[in-house]
């Protein structure tokens, strides 16, 4: 899953999927002229001191890292959503060089993002839009929901890739179609997660599937990942249905 990106000076600093921070959207955000680009800063002998010095933490090794092992730390991408994405520590360096004012605000708020401090997203939300916040309070409701859900699937038996062939049951009761078939046709990274993309209704009718599916499972007392991928597209089903049926009642009303 790509971690959702976050905010310095009202701009968004994206990470990628092993939280590098993005280099651009730092400069961007300390409005700092063209000379002091990433590609500029990377040029540095100190910087290049300081590079290979994470190289050295990250992988134990003074010299010889591999690409792979490079990459960890510092990459750059090409195209759209592009731009030199590098480790905390380079990226705190970078905004450093940039100015130490805005180091510190980079390094308070990644600090209380790994704290998971509730009171970074109730800032970001105050600033949203009613129709952002419902969006993030139906997700946090859901993710709670899944989270038992998951939980009464670890009970019940099921271990490895049984969650994500349960979960899949979710997606293909309700939609007729697997996690990787709604990633695609909706243009997401192969290790999306799907309900990032989402909307209100979706995450609402996702949620409640879940729900019923934990309370199916424990009713019926199921046991290991077959018998819970069953319970589980039944009460998917079942939602699926009754939506159906409400908009195809909305739909008579409408016409008639």
């Amino acid at each position: 899953m790509v971690p959702q990106p976050v905010k310095v000076r009202g701009r968004s600093i994206d990470r990628d999927e092993n939280g590098l921070l993005n280099l651009s959207d730092i400069w961007s955000a300390s409005g700092r002229t063209v000379n002091q680009k990433p590609h500029d800063w990377l040029r540095l002998g100190s910087t290049l001191r300081l590079v290979e010095s994470v190289f050295e933490a990250i992988t134990g090794k003074s010299r010889n890292w591999s690409k792979q092992e490079m990459k960890s730390a510092l990459y750059t991408k090409r195209g759209k959503g592009g731009g030199s994405y590098a480790d905390v520590r380079l990226a705190l360096a970078y905004a450093e060089y940039l100015d130490p004012k805005l180091a510190l605000e980079v390094r308070e708020i990644f600090l209380r993002y790994k704290a998971a401090d509730p009171t970074l997203a109730d800032d970001i939300l105050d600033r949203a839009s009613p129709e952002a916040n419902e969006w993030v309070a139906t997700r946090a409701l859901g993710r709670v929901t899944r989270n038992d859900y998951t939980d009464t699937l670890r009970d019940h038996g099921v271990t490895g890739g049984g969650y994500g062939l349960c979960t899949n049951e979710t997606y293909l009761g309700l939609y007729g179609k697997p996690a990787a078939t709604i990633r695609r046709e909706r243009g997401l990274p192969a290790k999306a997660n799907v309900r990032e993309s989402m909307t209100k209704v979706e995450l609402a009718s996702v949620m409640l599937a879940e729900a019923l599916s934990t309370e199916r499972i424990r009713d019926e007392d199921s046991a290991g990942t077959e018998e819970c991928r069953r319970a589980t597209r039944r009460s998917a089903t079942s939602i699926k249905n009754a939506i159906e049926n409400d908009r195809q009642s909305r739909n008579r009303r409408m016409i008639g």
